[in-house]
């Protein structure tokens, strides 16, 4: 399994905080609001996330969930 980052659209109000934190520079603004105005963060490049849950973490909506390659196995 592979790190993913599932973007929860009608949580998001566009604050991007989680954009900034992102060491990698994956996660944008979209461009398609969500049913309440908002443009929801969208993620660019899901392959090169690396899973440090930074920008679940900071995100005031818990609109974002990442789950993490399991190591060992």
């Amino acid at each position: 399994m592979k790190n993913i980052v599932k973007i929860h659209t009608e949580r998001c109000k566009s604050c991007g905080l989680c954009v900034h934190v992102c060491p990698q520079k994956i996660l944008h603004i979209g461009e398609i609001a969500n049913s309440k105005g908002y443009y929801a963060v969208e993620i660019q490049d899901q392959d090169r996330c690396k899973g440090c849950a930074f920008c679940a973490l900071i995100c005031p909506d818990l609109a974002l969930d990442v789950y993490r390659e399991e190591k060992g196995e």
